[in-house]
C-alpha cells in the first residue's frame, strides 16, 4: 500500500478554510484543488453524474473507434499484471468519457459504487480532482492518490493517467490504470507511461500505412489529367494533388483542405475513402471546381500575402473588406471599425497589426465597455508605486505603454467616459504618457485602432462623444457586415470553426439550409455558440435546438434592449441601467461566481479595493 501523500486534515482544512501547505503536496493538485473550489466543484460528493449509455455511447465510441481499436489491444497484453494486482484499465477520450473499462472483478464491482464506469464523464468539473480530468488539462501524466482526490467519493482510489498524442501533438485521449488505494502497486505509473507510448508509436504507423495506401490509391485513379482533383488524408492535409493543381499552387503539399479555396477553387464533389486493410477512413477524394469569388479571395490572399487568422469566405462583401484593410495595413493611420457585436472586429484589428510595419511589436487589446469607470485611468495609463491606496507594490505599466512599438485596440470605444475621452485625446496629440502618482512623461510610439458597435457620429451629435476624438480616431474607417449579408459564408465558417478545434461535425444539408435562413442576430459569435451546441447533442435533437435558436432570435428583434443574461433579482430593474453598467455589473457577477461568493477574492480578481467593490454590491443590489 502507498503511503498517503495527502493528509485527510490537510484535504479537511482546504476543503472548509482554503488554506493549503503548497511545501507539501504537489504542484499540479494545488492548481486542480484551487480550480475545483473555484468552480464550486462539491468536495462530498463526486459519484459520476453525466453517464452515456446505448446509441449516444456508441457514438462516442465510434469517434475515437482508431483509438480503441490500438489502445485496447496493447492493454490485453497487460491483462495478466492488471488483474492480479487487482486493478482497471480504462481508455478516455479527449472529452473525458470513458470510453473503454477493463480489469479485476472486485475493482471494477468497487468502481460501479461510484458511477465510475463506461461512458462516465470523469472530468474535474464533474468530480473534482483525479487523474484522468486533471490529466485532460495539464496535459501530462499524473498520479492522484487517496486524499489527493478533491471529492472524498475518491479518496479510496489510486490513479495514474497518461496522454496519448498523435504526431502533430494533438490530444487523443488519454490511457488511465486505477485501483483501491490498498492496491496500488510502486511500478503502475511507468506502466500507463509504456501504454500510452506503445500506442503513440502504433498510432503513427497506423497513420503511415493509410497515408501510403491513399497515395497508391491516388496513382491508378481513371482520367485524372481530365479535372483538378485532391486527396487529403483524415487531416484534412493535401497528400496528392492532379496536375493543373500542382501548377497553380507551387506549396500544394504544405496545404490543409480547406485551405485550397484561397487560390480559386471550391469544392465541387468529394468521397469518402476507406482502407482495404481495416474498415476505418484514410482520407478523401476531392474534385474542384474554379469560382468567380474564389478567385477575388485569390487576388486577396496570393497577390500581397495578406495574413488573416479567420475564415474569410466567399461572399463578394467581406472580400471587399479584406481587400480595404490590405490597403490600410501599411499606413499608420488611426482606424476606427463599426459592425455589429460578434461580427470579428478583434479579428480584423489583429489582420491590421498582423500585416503593418508594427507587427513584431505588441498587439494590446482594451475592452472600454468592460473596464468599470474609476479603473479606466489606472487601466490605460498605469500608475506608480503608492499612487493610491489599493495600488499594487511596484506600480502597474498601463495599456498604453505596453503597446509601445505596436498596436493598441480600443474596442467598446463608444462606451469610454467623458473625462478619459479628455486624457486619451491628450495623449494622441502629444504622442507621451503619464502614469497616475508620477511626474515622469514617457513617450509613446502607437497605432490606435478602435471599434465600436455604435454610430459614433451620432454619439458627437448627441454630445456624449467629443468631435475632436472623433475626428482624432476616424481616419480610416473600415465597415464590417453582419453575418446576414454574408450568408454563403456560413458553412466554411462552420467548417474553420471546426477544424480550429479539432471537431468532427458532419451537418447534412437539409440542416445547413436553415442555418442559411436564419438572420443571426449575434453574428458569427451566435453561429459558433451553435456549433457548439450542435458538437455535443444528439442528431435527434438538432432540430429542436434549431427551433430554439430561431426562437430565440425573434424574442431578440422583439426585445433588442434585452442585452444580458444575467439573472436579476425582482425587484432589480436592468432597463434601468446604461448598457456600460450593465456590462459592470455582469464583470461583477462573474467574479463573484468565480470566487464562490468571496467578496474580497472577487474584488482582488477585479483588481479594486474592497471598498469600492463593496459599493458597487450596494450599487447594483448584488
Amino acid at each position: 500500500m502507498l503511503e498517503e501523500s495527502v493528509s485527510l486534515r490537510m484535504w479537511k482544512r482546504f476543503v472548509q478554510e482554503g488554506v493549503i501547505d503548497s511545501a507539501r503536496i504537489n504542484k499540479r493538485i494545488t492548481e486542480s484543488w484551487h480550480r475545483c473550489k473555484s468552480s464550486r466543484v462539491n468536495p462530498y460528493a463526486g459519484t459520476g453524474q453525466v453517464v452515456l449509455a446505448g446509441d449516444a455511447l456508441k457514438r462516442q465510441q465510434e469517434n475515437s473507434r482508431l483509438l480503441l481499436e490500438l489502445a485496447l489491444p496493447q492493454i490485453d497484453r497487460l491483462s495478466p499484471f492488471i488483474h492480479d494486482v487487482g486493478m482497471i484499465a480504462l481508455v478516455i477520450d479527449p472529452e473525458g468519457y470513458v470510453l473503454s473499462m477493463r480489469g479485476e472483478k472486485r475493482a471494477l464491482h468497487d468502481a460501479n459504487a461510484i458511477n465510475f464506469v463506461e461512458g462516465v464523464r470523469w472530468t474535474e468539473d464533474e468530480v473534482g480532482t483525479n487523474a484522468i480530468g486533471t490529466a485532460l488539462l495539464a496535459k501530462e501524466a499524473i498520479m492522484v492518490n487517496g486524499t489527493e482526490h478533491y471529492s472524498v467519493a475518491s479518496h479510496r482510489w489510486s490513479c495514474f493517467a497518461a496522454p496519448i498524442r498523435d504526431d502533430s501533438g494533438s490530444l487523443l485521449g488519454i490511457i488511465d490504470v486505477s485501483s483501491p488505494v490498498e492496491r496500488s502497486h510502486p511500478q503502475t505509473m511507468a506502466t500507463v507511461m509504456t501504454l500510452a507510448y506503445s500506442i503513440e508509436q502504433a498510432w503513427m504507423k497506423q497513420r503511415q500505412q493509410d497515408e501510403l495506401e491513399l497515395l497508391q490509391r491516388a496513382m491508378i485513379l481513371p482520367g485524372e489529367g481530365q479535372r483538378p482533383i485532391i486527396f487529403c488524408n483524415q487531416e484534412g492535409r493535401v497528400v496528392y494533388a492532379s496536375a493543373d493543381i500542382r501548377k497553380r499552387i507551387a506549396n500544394w503539399t504544405n496545404l490543409r483542405r480547406h485551405e485550397v479555396a484561397e487560390y480559386g477553387f471550391f469544392e465541387a464533389r468529394q468521397a469518402p475513402l476507406f482502407s482495404e486493410r481495416h474498415p476505418g477512413l484514410i482520407g478523401w477524394v476531392i474534385e474542384l471546381a474554379t469560382s468567380d469569388a474564389g478567385l477575388a479571395r485569390m487576388f486577396v490572399n496570393r497577390s500581397s500575402s495578406f495574413r488573416f487568422q479567420g475564415e474569410p469566405g466567399t461572399s463578394a462583401a467581406f472580400c471587399n473588406v479584406l481587400r480595404e484593410l490590405e490597403r490600410i495595413a501599411p499606413t499608420d493611420g488611426n482606424v476606427v471599425i463599426y459592425g455589429e457585436s460578434g461580427t470579428g472586429k478583434e479579428l480584423v484589428a489583429q489582420a491590421i497589426h498582423d500585416n503593418s510595419p508594427r507587427r513584431e511589436g505588441p498587439f494590446v487589446a482594451v475592452n472600454c465597455g468592460a473596464i468599470p469607470r474609476e479603473l479606466m485611468e489606472s487601466e490605460l495609463f498605469g500608475y506608480v508605486e503608492g499612487a493610491f491606496t489599493g495600488a499594487r507594490r511596484r506600480g502597474y505599466t498601463g495599456k498604453l505603454a505596453q503597446a509601445n512599438g505596436g498596436t493598441l485596440f480600443l474596442d467598446e470605444i463608444g462606451e469610454i467616459p467623458a473625462a478619459m475621452q479628455v486624457a486619451l485625446l491628450r495623449v494622441l496629440q502629444e504622442r507621451k504618457v503619464t502614469p497616475i502618482g508620477s511626474t515622469e512623461e514617457h513617450a509613446l510610439n502607437i497605432r490606435v485602432i478602435a471599434a465600436t458597435h455604435r454610430n459614433l457620429r451620432q454619439q458627437v451629435s448627441e454630445g456624449s462623444f467629443r468631435e475632436d476624438l472623433y475626428y482624432r480616431l476616424h481616419v480610416l474607417p473600415v465597415a464590417l457586415p453582419p453575418l446576414r449579408a454574408r450568408k454563403e459564408d456560413i458553412p466554411l465558417l462552420i467548417r474553420h470553426y471546426c477544424h480550429k478545434n479539432g471537431y468532427q461535425l458532419d451537418l447534412p444539408k437539409a440542416l445547413l439550409d436553415e442555418l442559411m435562413a436564419y438572420d443571426w442576430p449575434g453574428n458569427i459569435r451566435e453561429l459558433y455558440n451553435v456549433v457548439e451546441r450542435l458538437r455535443v447533442l444528439p442528431r435527434e435533437d438538432w432540430k429542436r435546438l434549431l427551433c430554439d435558436v430561431m426562437q430565440a432570435g425573434a424574442d431578440y428583434e422583439l426585445r433588442p434592449q434585452a442585452r444580458q443574461s444575467i439573472q436579476q433579482p425582482s425587484f432589480y430593474e436592468a432597463d434601468s441601467l446604461c448598457y456600460r453598467e450593465q456590462l459592470e455589473r455582469q464583470t461583477i457577477v462573474q467574479a463573484l461566481e468565480k470566487s464562490g461568493g468571496s467578496a474580497s477574492i472577487a474584488a482582488e480578481l477585479l483588481g479594486i479595493p474592497r471598498s469600492t467593490f463593496y459599493r458597487k454590491l450596494k450599487k447594483y443590489r448584488l
